[in-house]
């Protein structure tokens, strides 16, 4: 009984929020994001050593201020879910700015290669413009919850413009199928998803666990592919969602060097904003055989 009541006093309060005024919104984020970084537990543990990892010359207090700060931008933006699961196409046009150096209308076979920004979720302002735009519709992989409830109602809300949230598990058919009608493939490979279909690569010059999947689909399907990132406007007014140009010569002869390759752009966009990045993932769990893990 008591899960049941959880669940949907959950998603009362997730539909409170997305009525508050933005500023209230982002304000209330970030007091979640100060609470969660003054809370002890794993994950604080699991920023702090990524970021030593990945900024070995930063000092302690550096560090210190550089994780607050990721959790003052994540808190926000898991206030922000409120928007992106519940509120309407002008909502989330007031929310995101999508600026784009390809056509989006013109329904070329493309896959666009998201990256874990605190603004992840605004990519689904595609979805919500597809009609108004002649967009296509948009499909992606979906990581399950634990949580079957609330699994089903993020597909239901990622998927209430038109967009298809696909099992990241075995079904390679289905996508491959959504890419070659031309819709929005959106796919976010910079997360450690077991050693399946996957590499050890470079990423903050550490051999990092890493699919493969961008490089495999783009040579079966001959989808272009361009970077997409989310990210907060300067003054933090709200988020702008920026696609790139096709990669050149992408995919090349080897899927390990394509996804190499990728990393390096991720790293180099990280280095630009690193608060703005999903620190609380443990992005180096799998080691190369006899390593041990740094959490």
């Amino acid at each position: 009984m008591l899960k049941p009541l959880s669940n949907y006093t959950g998603l009362a309060f997730l539909k409170l929020v997305s009525l508050l005024p933005y500023s209230a919104v982002v304000s209330f984020g970030h007091g979640l994001g100060y609470l969660a970084s003054h809370a002890p537990g794993e994950r604080n543990t699991v920023v702090k050593t990524n970021l030593r990892l990945c900024f070995p010359n930063l000092s302690p207090t550096e560090i210190d201020r550089l994780a607050k700060r990721h959790w003052r931008l994540l808190g926000r933006s898991i206030a922000e879910k409120s928007i992106i699961w519940h509120g309407s196409v002008k909502k989330l046009s007031d929310m995101i700015e999508v600026k784009s150096a390809v056509d989006l209308a013109s329904r070329k076979p493309r896959i666009l290669v998201n990256m874990h920004f605190t603004g992840i979720e605004g990519s689904i302002i595609l979805s919500a413009l597809a009609k108004e735009k002649n967009w296509p519709s948009t499909s992606g992989f979906f990581q399950r919850m634990k949580n079957p409830f609330f699994n089903q109602k993020i597909i239901d809300w990622r998927n209430r413009f038109g967009g298809n949230s696909i099992d990241r598990q075995g079904n390679s058919i289905e996508i491959i199928r959504e890419i070659r009608k031309g819709s929005f493939i959106i796919i976010a490979p910079d997360i450690d998803l077991g050693l399946k279909d996957s590499e050890f690569v470079p990423f903050f010059g550490i051999q990092t666990n890493t699919i493969t999947a961008i490089s495999r689909l783009a040579k079966i399907t001959g989808a272009e592919v361009c970077l997409m990132t989310t990210t907060l406007k300067k003054d933090e007014s709200g988020y702008l969602c920026e696609i790139s140009k096709p990669l050149e010569n992408f995919p090349g002869a080897d899927s390990k060097e394509d996804t190499a390759r990728l990393n390096e752009y991720f790293e180099k966009e990280i280095r630009l904003r690193p608060a703005e990045y999903y620190w609380v993932h443990k992005r180096f769990k799998n080691r190369p055989s006899g390593e041990a893990s740094p959490y």
